[in-house]
């Protein structure tokens, strides 16, 4: 099962993509993270991700290579987001989903983080997923096309 989805083209909304690490020690997954994204990219170098997700996040993260920075921040418009800065190509935005999330719940998630036509944040994404069928009807009430 695919753990990293990123939208096909530029996107236009709050979120990039989507990302479902297996656990929740930044350490040990943002190395995989970086080691699926696109190697014709620039060297990832930067990523910030809020607190409150990651609490023991160190301040820095050896990937193949080089070393990546870890800005932690207190937003709530980056709970469950992860921003990875990619140098001079410019910054991703990805809805993190929660390593327990089931697996059902993941894959509409990382479909619809990845879908050009979403408008809503990883919060609200999140929430959405987690309140069940209701969230699909607010999704599509809200803009986006529903998972496919």
């Amino acid at each position: 099962m695919p753990r990293l989805r990123l939208m096909p083209e530029v996107s236009h909304g709050p979120l990039d993509g989507a990302w479902w690490p297996r656990c929740d020690a930044l350490e040990l997954e943002l190395p995989a993270l970086v080691g699926s994204l696109d190697p014709g990219i620039d060297t990832v170098t930067r990523v910030t991700v809020e607190t409150a997700a990651w609490p023991d996040a160190p301040h820095e993260v050896m990937a193949p290579g080089h070393v990546i920075e870890v800005v932690l921040t207190d937003s709530a418009a980056e709970a469950h987001a992860i921003t990875v800065d990619c140098g001079t190509v410019g910054s991703w935005e990805l809805l993190v989903i929660p390593p327990d999330e089931p697996a059902r719940v993941a894959t509409r998630l990382l479909t619809a983080a990845a879908d050009p036509a979403n408008p809503l944040s990883a919060p609200r994404l999140l929430a959405l997923a987690e309140s069940g069928l209701d969230g699909q009807d607010t999704w599509e009430s809200e803009g986006g096309a529903g998972p496919r």
